[in-house]
């Protein structure tokens, strides 16, 4: 997290720009528990220059094994802006994740710390395809996933 942010700071200075850009919807595989999980993001704008993003997601995991929930925070940098054809991201952040009977697990909620890589492919100039890998709590669970993302209009 703190090398995203010095190659943000490495680069030139703009001004802050928080607001929705934009929100995604995905849905995905925990390779090690074999859950399926629903989820969705918002974008909430730009940190330093366009390309270190703040990101919010949340998702919830079922069908196999205990319901499972999670919401987290990332700073994302993006190797290119949103006009390019892929958009390369990586990133990390902070999560709180539960699971169904939270109330008498004294390690729940659990609190992780994440890394993130993907890759936006654009479908429309506000629409695109969005390929996810993240690695959480310290990569006990990796997960995998394929979403939709809309963003303002490039």
């Amino acid at each position: 997290m703190l090398g995203l942010m010095a190659i943000g700071a490495a680069t030139p200075a703009r001004a802050q720009r928080l607001g929705l850009d934009g929100f995604g919807v995905r849905t995905g595989l925990d390779l090690n528990s074999r859950q399926v999980l629903l989820g969705g993001t918002l974008d909430a704008g730009d940190l330093v220059g366009a390309q270190l993003r703040l990101r919010a997601t949340g998702e919830l995991g079922g069908f196999r094994g205990a319901s499972s929930v999670m919401v987290g925070l990332d700073a994302l940098f993006r190797f290119t802006t949103d006009a390019d054809p892929v958009v390369p991201y990586v990133g990390g952040g902070l999560a709180v994740a539960g699971h169904d009977g939270c109330g008498t697990d004294r390690r729940c909620p659990a609190l992780w710390v994440g890394a993130v890589f993907g890759f936006e492919i654009r479908y429309r100039s506000t629409f695109s395809w969005v390929f996810e890998y993240r690695g959480l709590d310290a990569f006990r669970h990796n997960r995998l996933y394929l979403g939709l993302t809309t963003r303002r209009g490039t």
